[in-house]
């Protein structure tokens, strides 16, 4: 696949499933989880996603320890987010190939 095609298709499919995380904090439905999501898209071809997605982790640890959660449940909740964003990854993957 020529990679100027690629890096649109990124940016396309990124950008959809972040504005659609987007609209879930407002609607019902997990947003954040579908912003780092789409995040985690972006970054595998943009760097500037890459450093909001760093910085995003940096917010929700923050936010995380404000709300006393737990260093294990914090880690499984993370175990999570990465299992729900490496199945995305694949998913996405297999359909572009």
């Amino acid at each position: 696949m020529n990679p100027l095609i690629k890096r649109v298709l990124v940016g396309f499919v990124g950008g959809l499933v972040t504005l659609i995380g987007v609209v879930a904090l407002v609607a019902p439905g997990p947003g954040w989880l579908i912003i780092f999501t789409g995040l985690g898209i972006l970054a595998s071809e943009f760097a500037w996603a890459a450093r909001v997605l760093t910085s995003a982790r940096g917010v929700a640890n923050r936010a995380a320890n404000a709300a006393k959660i737990k260093k294990k449940h914090r880690l499984m909740i993370m175990a999570a987010l990465i299992f729900l964003s490496l199945v995305s990854l694949v998913i996405w993957y297999e359909y572009t190939r």
